[in-house]
């Protein structure tokens, strides 16, 4: 139920959509009605709403902090007991119907699996990501099964997750399948934007992770003053700001983390702190 409403309430409420359709019910208010006030209110808003979140850095405003919230992770620790990877970067309609693996803007994730898997030979490898479609369809995880070699992972070493439809059940799901130990060290890598949000499932599920991020979309808080080329590149960035806002919230609010906003775990006296040199260095 919570995934379903989840989608739905999102679409509602995504900006680029809440800006045209106020637009739009302002026109219609405008002409076919005496709701004239009201009518001009709307489409005003709309329009602002467009060229504000298009065109300004509403998106970076909004995007930096979750993005700054988890360093970027340092080169010189020792290598992990394993790496978990979240889905999110497969476009698992058009990959299962082209039969070739088609990344999306997150396409980093499924990058960095191979990466890190070169790197640290003898680190478990964990792919957690099932269908996002209400209707189901082929899970991420069972196309880079197939498309191993494509992607440059060992098939041998992948251990797959395919059922999970969220965040949370990335969390759990992985928990139940990897069972790790106290004394074990996992990465977690998924987007920057989204490491709160996951860290807080990792942890409401008892499993301790290192972040990982990667796939950032801003080159840090200067970009808080840079205007957009294109107001599609802005809105695209808004909406995806927003949705990760709401997603904390709900989250929180549903008891699936323990933070309105994860932060990282205090270093310990006798563990190597995870920062590292600019975020953009570490993950592009």
């Amino acid at each position: 139920m919570f995934f379903t409403s989840s989608k739905l309430i999102y679409f509602l409420i995504t900006p680029s959509n809440l800006f045209i359709l106020a637009g739009l019910a302002g026109v219609v208010l405008l002409i076919s009605s005496g709701l004239r006030r009201t009518g001009a209110t709307l489409a005003l808003g709309g329009t602002l709403g467009l060229l504000l979140g298009g065109l300004f850095p509403l998106s970076e405003l909004a995007l930096l902090p979750l993005e700054q919230r988890f360093p970027a992770y340092a080169s010189d620790v020792p290598a992990p007991t394993g790496i978990i990877v979240l889905g999110g970067g497969i476009e698992a309609g058009v990959s299962e119907a082209r039969d070739q693996v088609i990344v999306n803007d997150a396409g980093e994730r499924p990058i960095y699996l191979a990466d890190l898997a070169r790197r640290f030979p003898q680190a478990r490898l964990v792919f957690s990501g099932g269908s996002g479609f209400l209707g189901g369809g082929e899970s991420e995880a069972d196309i880079v099964s197939r498309h191993a070699d494509a992607i440059g992972v060992p098939r041998s070493r992948l251990i797959l997750e395919n059922r999970s439809r969220n965040t949370r059940e990335n969390a759990a799901f992985s928990a139940a399948l990897i069972h790790p130990k106290p004394e074990e060290r996992w990465l977690l890598v998924t987007s920057a934007w989204h490491m709160p949000r996951a860290v807080g499932c990792f942890r409401e599920a008892g499993f301790r992770v290192e972040a990982f991020p990667v796939d950032y979309r801003t080159r840090g808080w200067n970009d808080a003053l840079r205007l957009h080329a294109f107001s599609s590149d802005g809105l695209l960035q808004l909406d995806l700001a927003v949705k990760e806002w709401i997603g904390l919230a709900a989250y929180k609010l549903a008891g699936y983390i323990p933070d309105w906003f994860p932060a990282p775990d205090a270093p310990s006296p006798e563990t190597p702190s995870p920062a590292a040199p600019s975020p953009g260095s570490a993950s592009r």
